[in-house]
């Protein structure tokens, strides 16, 4: 009997590292696909993390807020986690000063794309305190994406941990202003320096900070204007089967020449498309939204289900949520076409359309480029539109106006 008992203890001890993860996803809201719990014999510890801070020569200068731009200035810090599956798996996290990376020239990231990465934010509230937007949505995610890839999954919450400790160490980099906020970016990466298409038995799971403004050029979308997307069919961002519900870089990097093509006729984003019926999937990187009068003359918001096309994004999440919550319209998720968008507009049925997302949060669409015709959407011209409405609620709950669950603050 006593040997029983202290092979249960040494069983529950071994293994209680899947059973906190097993009680957090019974209360937590998921994705409809779950991760799966993950076998931790191999996961790093938050318990294990160690810091070592920059010197003072190291430090970076911090620009003024109203010169942030997107992805362009870095912190002091940055968190860095190997994993070999020669050596048993994860090592020890560390959180060091920003630094180059150094690969070798065979790496798989180089040449398979073998990579992902997730997109996060961290706001200074009103009331001086940071908080990270839902982050446990964006591990399970970014699980869900190591599995695709091949890549080694983790205990989210143990990630969760150490980037908010590496928020801490560079807490001064989050800006003191709710027209920008700090962006997180962990990324993990394959490093086997073999040639092959197989699983990298190395790895590096790292993340790096950049205080951030508008996602958006200054002017290219004003106050009360929306963007405008050109609407090609010839190009497709995913397809069935694919990965395009994934966030890896191999889906980004192939829409470089598109959105080029679409500054270049005077549009700020890409409306991708999909199939003979040219279906509706996302706003460059954005999820979309479509607020309409339905056939039975009420209001309804619809956006394109989560079919494998399309990323499931933790700001759509929201919305939807959120939209529910309200009760004052239906919430639906399903297709939609370019021909039931026209058919809408020329019904004056259409009322708006935005874009979702953590860099740019909401952002309205106000005209669309589609072979030879130009349509114009009425989404900013109602005195109370609901994306505006949308914006506010989230950003409320970011910048901690009300106390919500959804901002976990950074202690």
């Amino acid at each position: 009997m006593v040997i029983k008992s202290k092979f249960v203890c040494r069983w529950v001890l071994k293994h209680q590292h899947k059973l906190k993860q097993a009680v957090r996803s019974c209360h937590s809201l998921q994705f409809k696909e779950k991760p799966k719990v993950f076998d931790n014999e191999y996961s790093f510890r938050y318990s294990d993390l160690s810091v070592r801070l920059a010197a003072p020569h190291q430090l970076r200068h911090k620009p003024e807020v109203s010169d942030l731009q997107f992805g362009k200035i870095f912190s002091d810090h940055m968190l860095k986690v190997y994993y070999h599956k020669a050596l048993g798996g994860w090592q020890t996290p560390e959180i060091i000063p920003f630094e180059n990376i150094s690969l070798h020239p065979a790496a798989k990231v180089l040449h398979y794309a073998v990579e992902l990465f997730e997109g996060m934010k961290a706001y200074r509230g009103v009331d001086g305190r940071i908080r990270v937007f839902r982050p446990h949505l964006n591990m399970d995610r970014m699980n869900l994406s190591a599995e695709r890839s091949g890549l080694p999954t983790f205990d989210g919450h143990e990630l969760v941990q150490c980037i908010n400790r590496l928020i801490s160490v560079d807490q001064e980099w989050v800006p003191h202003s709710e027209a920008s906020s700090l962006y997180i970016r962990p990324t993990l990466i394959g490093t086997d320096g073999t040639l092959g298409v197989s699983h990298s038995e190395s790895a590096l799971l790292y993340t790096i900070l950049c205080p951030v403004g508008s996602y958006f050029l200054p002017n290219s979308n004003k106050k009360d204007e929306g963007v405008s997307l050109l609407a090609d069919p010839t190009y497709t961002r995913s397809w069935p089967g694919g990965c395009g519900d994934r966030k890896m870089g191999s889906n980004y990097g192939p829409t470089i020449r598109v959105q080029s093509e679409a500054n270049r006729r005077g549009r700020q984003q890409v409306l991708w498309l999909y199939g003979d019926d040219h279906q509706v999937t996302e706003v460059g990187t954005m999820n979309v939204f479509i607020l309409y009068i339905n056939d039975d003359g009420e209001r309804e918001l619809i956006t394109p289900p989560l079919n494998g096309l399309i990323l499931p994004g933790i700001t759509r999440h929201s919305i939807i949520q959120m939209s529910e919550g309200w009760n004052e319209f239906k919430v639906t998720e399903r297709e939609i076409n370019m021909h039931e968008i026209i058919h809408l507009l020329n019904n004056n049925r259409l009322l708006e359309m935005f874009g979702s997302g953590t860099a740019c949060v909401v952002s309205p669409v106000s005209a669309i480029e589609y072979g030879t015709q130009m349509l114009y959407l009425p989404t900013c011209t109602h005195d109370l539109p609901l994306y505006q409405r949308v914006m506010k609620q989230l950003t409320d709950i970011q910048y901690g106006h009300v106390d919500h669950p959804w901002a976990e603050p950074v202690d």
